[in-house]
Order: structure tokens, then C-alpha cells, then sequence
């Protein structure tokens, strides 16, 4: 628990003209303007979700990625799972990519009713690389939003989650993805055991 980590990447550090370009020739602006629902969401770290959605569609960018239904997927994940009775034809209709959007969307929607570990083991087991990586974006995401969080209890589940679950996956799609979420589970565990929480938890 006491030795540090240090993340390797090997990853441009500046986006080039090629991938610029890229992404200049994407609009986002109809999916950003469909997140905006999400503005009023608390997020249990402080924040809301609408900033929950643009900070894993930059995590994307930030890995390189320049997809665009990833990236407008990424901005838009959430309005289905968060907001009840969500009119999905908003998305279909966004630009003629929305069909396909919204496909990605339901990959990482958890379902009514349905349990976390069983939702998770279907994105490992079924789900499309896109949606594989949209769900790692995702997590460093809420991984760094954890260290806000005060709850050890919460933090504890969700490193084990993350563990269990979404290593997998990030080993699968991207490998630099995969040490950052050890990276950021191995300093929340580090912050367990610095409180004592470990020690409480043996009493």
C-alpha cells in the first residue's frame, strides 16, 4: 500500500494537425445542447452530471480519440440512464449520426431494476470496443471525482468495483487507460489506509 505509482503513458502530449482537423469537422454542439438536461443532477462528489459528461467526452479526447459518435456519445451517456421517461427520438434526430449514438448510449445505459454487477459483466462480455472504451472514460472520471468523496465505505466498493470490473475492460481497449485507473484506485486505497479505515475495519 505505501509505494507509490507512477503512470507511464506513451501518448502525444499536444494533438497534432491531422487530429485537429479531425475534430473541427465534428459538431457537437447538438449533443452538448441535449446534456444541458442534465445540468440540475447533483453528483454525489459535488458538481452535476452535464460536467460529468463534457470531463469524459475531454478524458477521450485526451487518449486521442476523435471519433465522433464516441465523442458525442461520451457528451450525452447519462440523459438516458438519469433522466426518467428520456425522449430518445431527441437523439435520433440530433444529426444523422444520431441512430448510431444513441445504439452507444444504450451499450452503457444500466437498465431499470438491473443490478451493477450484472450490467458491468455485460459490457465485459458483449459490449462493442466504443462502448468499452466510453466506459473507461467514464470511470477515471468518477474515479477522480471519489477523491472528493468522504465516505471510505463508498470509496472502498468502488475501488473493489473498479477492480473487478473495469480493469478488465481497460486492459482489453487501452492499456494507458488501465494504469491510470491503477493509478487513481491504488491512491484512494492509499487514502483508506492513511485514515485508518483498515484498522477500524479489523476492530
Amino acid at each position: 500500500m505505501g509505494k507509490s505509482f507512477t503512470m507511464a503513458t506513451e501518448k502525444p502530449s499536444q494533438m497534432d494537425n491531422e487530429h485537429m482537423l479531425q475534430l473541427k469537422g465534428i459538431s457537437l454542439a447538438p449533443y452538448m445542447q441535449l446534456s444541458t438536461a442534465l445540468i440540475g443532477k447533483a453528483r454525489f462528489a459535488g458538481g452535476n452530471m452535464f460536467r460529468h459528461q463534457m470531463d469524459t467526452m475531454g478524458i477521450l479526447i485526451d487518449y486521442g480519440y476523435i471519433d465522433s459518435v464516441l465523442l458525442k456519445a461520451a457528451c450525452i451517456h447519462d440523459v438516458v440512464e438519469d433522466i426518467p421517461g428520456y425522449d430518445q427520438s431527441l437523439i435520433i434526430n440530433a444529426d444523422e449520426e444520431g441512430e448510431e449514438v444513441l445504439r452507444l448510449v444504450l451499450e452503457v445505459t444500466k437498465r431499470k431494476g438491473q443490478l451493477k454487477p450484472d450490467y458491468l459483466r455485460g459490457i465485459i462480455e458483449h459490449g462493442s470496443h466504443k462502448a468499452k472504451l466510453l466506459k473507461c472514460a467514464d470511470r477515471i472520471s468518477n474515479m477522480i471525482s471519489l477523491g472528493f468523496v468522504t465516505s471510505s465505505e463508498f470509496i472502498e466498493r468502488y475501488c473493489d468495483e473498479t477492480e473487478y470490473f473495469i480493469f478488465p475492460i481497460a486492459l482489453e481497449v487501452d492499456f494507458n487507460m488501465y494504469q491510470e485507473l491503477i493509478n487513481l484506485v491504488m491512491s484512494r486505497r492509499q487514502y483508506l489506509e492513511d485514515s485508518g479505515y483498515y484498522d477500524h475495519k479489523e476492530d
